[in-house]
């Protein structure tokens, strides 16, 4: 797992989103090469995401296979055959093992607040639970006012474009696929803990 190794919270998943298109296309790149430095420079190079600029593709690049890298050899070789939603769904498993914040949220709030009915999360949620945070994690009152609103911001689009809430806020259950389970159900405790569903 790629996770922080001081405790210290890893916030860099504000650059692209969920990465899902992206990952479908560095996958069977890295299926081809096995080696991610040959996948970030082949990447890079020919501009496979087909970025504006070269700075911006080195930063999504970077993201999308430091993601990709907490993904298991199994999810790795049929991320590309997935469909859109089912790439959404294993895409969202990965910001979660990746970002101990991102999963922690996902977990404490997302699923829990499907668990007990509420229906919706809102900003003010993520409010509360960044404040909790902050309690045990110093690095969170070091984040610029711009910086924490732009953290709020791309978590809530992840949720969106991974279909586990609408864009007004309202939870919708999480619809996983066989195989997608069978992926997450390896993992110890399941990471199907991420998602607003009941445990399988």
């Amino acid at each position: 797992m790629s996770r922080n190794t001081d405790d210290r919270y890893v916030l860099s998943f504000t650059t692209g989103g969920l990465l899902a298109r992206e990952s479908a296309i560095l996958a069977p790149l890295y299926a081809e090469l096995r080696d991610w430095a040959q996948v970030r420079d082949t990447a890079v190079e020919e501009n496979l995401l087909q970025t504006r600029t070269r700075s911006t593709g080195i930063r999504r690049v970077r993201e999308t296979v430091n993601r990709l890298s907490v993904l298991s050899n199994h999810e790795l070789e049929i991320l590309a055959e997935l469909t859109a939603t089912e790439r959404g769904h294993v895409m969202w498993a990965a910001a979660c093992r990746r970002f101990e914040f991102v999963g922690e949220f996902a977990e404490e709030v997302l699923r829990e607040r499907f668990l007990t009915l509420a229906g919706t999360v809102s900003y003010g949620d993520f409010d509360s639970f960044y404040r909790s945070k902050a309690m045990w994690h110093a690095e969170l009152d070091d984040v610029t006012d711009l910086s924490y609103k732009k953290l709020r911001q791309v978590l809530f689009r992840m949720m969106v474009e991974a279909g586990l809430l609408n864009t007004e806020g309202a939870i919708e259950p999480a619809l996983l696929s066989a195989r997608v389970i069978e992926c997450l159900t390896k993992y110890s405790p399941s990471d199907v803990r991420f998602f607003p569903m009941r445990m399988v």
